[in-house]
């Protein structure tokens, strides 16, 4: 790896600040997604893909399609963590003129290489993009980021169908396995397991990781490369609201920003940004100053 682990940890922990930063600025926007992938963006984007943020149209550039794209504060803090633009434009997520939408906008951001929006258009989209490369004979890759609630939508496994019959074994799909969505728990709205057999039943090779371990994130995407026959999914398990302990795995903050409005039982509505923030600071007390 270039870069140790401790190192991309912090990373990663400084975007969960980024993250609560530019969504207590917006006043809207989801929170425990964003937080969730926040160590598999790190790992992606300091370790995996190709990419310049010089040049975000560079041809010879893997591909990064956000599926989930309600998690966008995540790509856009890491994006903005690597040099894609300045940090200081977090600040105008959500308002109007920019260039960060709710919903990544293609044509909006240089290095944005999908609109999204409605859920499941990202996995289609990334199928076509993975097979012009292998029509051209062409070595990049995709990686496709989607969430678990996200898997209810048919589109997924039409494209998971097309991406088995045509062997793209250069698309890597990453499924964020939080188990919540909007309406509660994944497996109380329409349950998914057992995921990975469907997936496998499907024709893709299968990979399950814990989705806060970057050296496994890692791993598994250098496992993906290795596969020649079909594509690869890996089933990242993660933590919704990871970092913050009031928001972890509780289904109401899957669409809410920190100050928004009381929650019982979490901090009061003026605290909560601040008690977040704390966290991500000193790493839940692991360090006993937020200056150290």
């Amino acid at each position: 790896m270039k870069n140790s682990v401790k190192a991309l940890e912090l990373k990663a922990n400084t975007i969960r600040q980024e993250i609560i930063a530019m969504l207590v600025e917006a006043g809207s926007g989801h929170s425990a997604g964003p937080l969730g992938m926040a160590d598999v963006f790190t790992a992606l984007f300091y370790e995996v893909v190709q990419y310049d943020p010089k040049h975000p149209d560079w041809p010879e550039r893997d591909r990064v399609v956000l599926s989930n794209g309600h998690i966008a504060p995540v790509l856009y803090a890491t994006m903005a963590e690597v040099g894609y633009f300045p940090k200081s434009e977090l600040k105008t997520l959500r308002k109007f003129g920019t260039r960060l939408q709710g919903h990544p906008e293609r044509i909006c951001l240089p290095g944005v290489e999908n609109t999204s929006g409605p859920l499941g258009i990202g996995l289609p989209q990334a199928a076509g993009m993975a097979l012009g490369f292998k029509m051209n004979d062409a070595k990049q890759r995709v990686y496709c980021l989607t969430g678990d609630g996200e898997l209810n939508e048919g589109i997924i496994w039409e494209a998971a169908l097309f991406a088995s019959a045509k062997k793209l074994n250069n698309l890597t799909v990453i499924v964020d396995r939080n188990n919540i969505q909007i309406d509660g728990f994944t497996e109380d709205v329409m349950p998914l397991e057992p995921l990975a057999m469907k997936w496998q039943a499907f024709g893709w090779h299968v990979l399950e990781i814990d989705g806060h371990n970057i050296a496994e994130i890692v791993g598994a995407c250098e496992h993906a490369q290795a596969i020649f026959e079909r594509p690869t999914v890996i089933i990242a398990h993660t933590i919704p609201g990871k970092g913050v302990d009031y928001m972890e795995n509780e289904p109401i903050w899957h669409g809410i920003p920190p100050g928004l409005k009381d929650v019982a039982g979490d901090p009061p509505q003026a605290e909560q940004a601040k008690v977040a923030l704390k966290e991500l600071r000193t790493l839940r007390g692991k360090i006993r100053s937020e200056h150290e």
